[in-house]
């Protein structure tokens, strides 16, 4: 045999044994450590499953069904989550980073301790989700949900927040630095010890919220609403602290 031939055999044969691969994985059926990383699972019914530590970067797993289902400690960086349902799911420490999830549904989600950074998350719904110390660094959240859900310690530094909705829900010592929050609805929320450093909050809503010893050092404030907001001990934008009984205006 001659050696360009069995060069070509060998290639042919690493070709043919590298798809074959990829194509298993992918049909690899649903389980702790999964690996369905770059697989085209768009539409999958995965309620219920267990896919703790699974996989799958990459994947296109548009309009998934993830309901109920645990993920615990689960690699979903750079996935194609558009219209993806992760209702009541189990998936603290999970890892999100740069993934297109417009109109992903998170209702009801335990997700604390996970990375959202640099994520597509508009009009994505995190309705009475718990996301306690998760990062959503620099994110796209235009027209999110977050009604009633625990994002205590989470960070929402520099990330577009325009329109999103944040009524009652438990944010404490949670970090807006340098966000847009331009229309962006708190009305109710527990925002004690927040940080909205260099914010810009045209038109942001913090009717009734709990803004104690919350900060807003060099924040565009001038048009946000504080009506019965409580501002004890509050930095304002101009770094003057009001004073213990400040409710609606700092004083």
């Amino acid at each position: 045999m001659s050696k360009t031939l069995a060069i070509g055999l060998n290639l042919v044969f690493l070709f043919v044994f590298g798809i074959n691969q990829a194509y298993s994985a992918c049909e690899d059926e649903a389980g702790p450590g999964v690996n369905w990383g770059l697989c085209d699972l768009s539409g999958k019914d995965l309620k219920n499953k267990d896919l703790s530590n699974a996989i799958l970067a990459g994947a296109n797993l548009e309009n998934a069904d993830f309901s109920g289902a645990l993920l615990e400690n689960a690699d979903f960086n750079f996935a194609n989550l558009v219209n993806t349902r992760f209702d009541k799911a189990r998936m603290p420490n999970v890892r999100m980073v740069g993934i297109k999830a417009q109109g992903a549904s998170f209702k009801s989600a335990v997700l604390d301790n996970s990375r959202f950074s640099r994520a597509q998350l508009n009009n994505a719904n995190f309705t009475a989700a718990r996301a306690e110390n998760t990062s959503f660094y620099e994110s796209e959240l235009e027209s999110a949900v977050f009604i009633d859900a625990r994002l205590n310690e989470s960070n929402f530094e520099q990330s577009n927040l325009t329109h999103a909705k944040f009524n009652r829900a438990q944010l404490q010592q949670s970090i807006f630095r340098g966000a847009r929050l331009h229309g962006t609805d708190f009305n109710t929320a527990d925002l004690s010890k927040a940080t909205f450093d260099e914010s810009d909050c045209l038109g942001a809503d913090f009717t009734d919220a709990n803004l104690t010893r919350a900060s807003f050092k060099k924040a565009e404030i001038e048009e946000a609403i504080f009506t019965g907001a409580l501002l004890s001990r509050a930095i304002w934008s101009d770094y003057k602290r009001c004073r213990v009984r400040s409710i609606g205006e700092c004083l």
